[in-house]
């Protein structure tokens, strides 16, 4: 175990940064492909039902981000800790912060599925569903909440796993998920005749199946870090720890569960047509902020092990890389995503308000997802260093501090198009706040 990780940590303080992201980050963005493939498979069969069972995805949507929001924010606290702890060689903390935070959002992931459960009609109706909607997002919701601990504990272990530059063995977990959720919802949902529950069972089934890949990761020590309830920490400074670094993560995922759930609010006065397109266009955009996103997470142990081995060049270094390269990724696909923004949408649904609302809103969007490369590095280097304060106030303007006043400002100015405008507006905001911020701090280096 010493030689491994000795061996480990040279190859994070040692390779060339120009090759070292690109290595981590190839099964990273993989892996967010098959998080984003399989959501959006729910999305495709479920639209072949109807548009009000289309619509339902889209009302769900936010609740499997407030669900996230919990695993992302144990994920990438102890990740970032334990990442942090590595370059400083100390294993012992590593593993205190990784079996913590796993039994932190198990309990989490425990308490949503039964509270959930129990107020489940109030729940879908706060989330945003119209009375036609409503039935479905039930039969749905029902499965996504049973999931809930599933989804919590994987994210903190695909995390973890991120951190310590092993992010091959996260990759095969989603794989195994997202695979079988993709094969079993034509299977469930049509020969089966379950409907939307079918889509609900299969994503619920294969989350569990990849929790229990990755956890078997841990279980034969693949990694330096450990699962084990004897290196639970009861230490009030480790749970701080964790939650300090990770509360970024959690608004991120957080405000974005809120502001689609505002989101289909607003829209409610438009039809379901306006709500399923929205939601269309939100996976889709996803799908575009995915290629980013894995490279950022490929970022992210790059530059939390080297800031903790007090490489401040080869971090300065890792930061112009992310910006670059992600801009370059984020400049292709959007531009790709423009040009076919009609077809992309009628892959889901072919009813021409659906169409109309959701090519729209997906050409906006992609103009403005030329801002989110600025926002998403300033966002997780500040979460890598540690620098929770900066890290959380950037997590919030993007779909908190801009988006929240403009759902409600732009619709009742310009109707369906202030519903298809206010997010791409909120990218363009918060990246010119981003900017300034990221500058300073890479002088500062």
């Amino acid at each position: 175990m010493e030689n491994s990780a000795q061996k480990q940590f040279d190859r994070m303080t040692k390779t060339p940064i120009n090759r070292l992201i690109p290595r981590l980050a190839v099964p990273t963005v993989i892996s967010m492909l098959i998080t984003v493939i399989y959501n959006m498979a729910d999305t495709y069969f479920v639209s072949k039902i109807s548009v009000s069972a289309s619509a339902a995805t889209g009302v769900l949507l936010s609740l499997m981000g407030l669900i996230q929001a919990f695993g992302f924010m144990y994920g990438q606290g102890a990740g970032s800790n334990i990442s942090r702890r590595l370059g400083a060689k100390d294993i012992e903390s590593a593993r205190r912060y990784a079996s913590t935070a796993f039994y932190s959002a198990l309990a989490v992931g425990l308490i949503i599925l039964v509270f959930g459960l129990i107020f489940i009609d109030g729940l879908i109706d706060l989330l945003g569903s119209t009375s036609t909607i409503h039935p479905y997002a039930v039969s749905y919701g029902r499965w996504i909440l049973i999931a809930a601990p599933a989804m919590t504990t994987s994210f903190v272990m695909n995390n973890i796993m991120r951190f310590e530059g092993q992010a091959k063995l996260a990759m095969y977990g989603l794989m195994a998920g997202g695979f079988l959720n993709i094969i079993l919802d034509p299977l469930l949902i049509f020969v089966l005749k379950l409907g939307i529950a079918g889509a609900g069972i299969a994503t619920a089934f294969s989350q569990y199946v990849g929790m229990s890949v990755l956890l078997v990761f841990f279980l034969r020590k693949k990694l330096q870090s450990r699962i084990n309830p004897r290196d639970f920490s009861f230490d009030p400074k480790v749970t701080k720890d964790i939650i300090a670094v990770g509360i970024p993560s959690f608004a991120r995922q957080g405000l974005n569960s809120i502001s689609t759930m505002f989101l289909n609010i607003q829209a409610h006065p438009f039809g379901d047509e306006c709500i399923a397109a929205m939601s269309i266009t939100g996976k889709i955009g996803m799908f575009i902020f995915s290629f980013c996103l894995g490279i950022g997470q490929g970022f992210q142990p790059v530059c939390s092990f080297n800031y903790g081995a007090k490489l401040y060049d080869r971090v300065k270094s890792a930061i112009a890389f992310l910006l670059k390269f992600g801009t370059i990724v984020i400049a292709v696909m959007s531009a790709i995503c423009f040009a076919l923004a009609p077809q992309l949408v009628m892959l889901f649904r072919k009813d021409a308000a659906v169409v109309e609302i959701g090519a729209d809103a997906l050409r906006i969007l992609c103009v403005a997802m030329l801002f989110v490369p600025v926002v998403m590095t300033g966002n997780m280097t500040f979460q890598s260093i540690g620098k929770a304060g900066k890290a959380f106030f950037l997590s919030c303007c993007q779909n908190g501090l801009f988006f929240l006043p403009l759902i409600f400002i732009l619709p009742a100015l310009i109707g369906v198009r202030g519903i298809e405008a206010a997010q791409p507006v909120s990218y363009v905001i918060s990246a010119l706040i981003a900017a300034p911020m990221l500058y300073k701090f890479t002088k500062s280096l």
